[in-house]
């Protein structure tokens, strides 16, 4: 199974570059199944449901978030109707929307997808991620009820994520850190074959601070004192994600590689799908 995961889209210039770039990358690369993280679409903070309809509408089968996922209030209603749209899955029990989803692939398969957040440095501070998805792996296991598994485990502390990874390897096909925004170069197979990078990075404006413009950012670290709010920075985007090749016989990583297409970092593509 080929699958691309791409990272947060901040703002009008990251969900552009995915919606302009996405359709052809599945086309070329003759993808099965994508996931792509929107908690920054609206503006750097949240998501609306136009923007996810049209994530969907451009070809992405799932969209994940994190620690932003009910800035936009209008979330806390539509997560409820769209089991396409996963909010962090240890959130108490009784918050709106779904953490986990079984999905059928392109090529047939049964994709587990979750969403899953980290606590060190996080705010708010959800339930134990590691309990939360033992039981979600214990009900619905990989090479039972699912062919392959995809965490989007949305952290601060690389600790954490490094932790998480390896607390799941061989139970999960992909576990893919969001939430930092910068791609790291750390992608790898696990031991026990699971795919995992530290952070996937963002779509969005790479000239800024993590997809904002600069200006107010770089303002509150010289004097303490907030002089406005933070604004999605609109220059040409990058996209940045982690592409997989999935076992159909085990459910697990045989290749692993970062992509990274745009304005300003490296280009980097999936030789194995070149």
């Amino acid at each position: 199974m080929r699958f691309l995961f791409l990272g947060d889209m901040v703002g009008r210039a990251g969900r552009s570059a995915v919606f302009d770039r996405l359709p052809g990358l599945i086309r070329d690369w003759r993808l099965d199944f994508v996931v792509v993280n929107g908690e920054n679409a609206a503006g750097g903070f949240g998501v609306t449901e136009e923007i996810l309809e049209a994530t969907l509408a451009a070809g992405a089968d799932v969209m994940t978030t994190g620690n932003h996922v009910f800035d936009q209030r209008e979330a806390l209603e539509f997560s409820t109707r769209h089991d396409r749209f996963l909010r962090p899955l240890n959130y108490p029990a009784g918050a709106p929307g779904k953490g986990s989803g079984l999905f059928e692939a392109r090529n047939g398969a049964r994709v587990l997808v979750s969403n899953v957040m980290g606590r060190v440095f996080m705010h708010p501070e959800l339930d134990d991620p590691f309990r939360a998805v033992a039981e979600l792996l214990s009900a619905c296991p990989l090479g039972e009820q699912a062919d392959a598994v995809i965490l989007d485990f949305h952290a601060e502390a690389t600790s954490e994520k490094q932790c998480f990874a390896h607390y799941v390897d061989g139970k999960a096909s992909v576990v893919v850190g969001t939430h930092t925004h910068v791609p790291t170069a750390d992608h790898q197979i696990l031991s026990g074959g699971t795919a995992y990078q530290s952070d996937a990075g963002m779509c969005g404006d790479y000239d800024s601070s993590l997809g904002m413009e600069k200006e107010e950012p770089l303002n509150r670290f010289l004097t303490k004192i907030a002089r406005g709010r933070f604004e999605a920075a609109q220059g040409p985007a990058t996209i940045c994600g982690l592409a997989v090749e999935i076992s159909d016989r085990t459910g697990l990583a045989e290749k692993v590689a970062p992509v990274r297409l745009g304005a300003r970092l490296e280009e980097a593509i999936p030789t194995f799908w070149a």
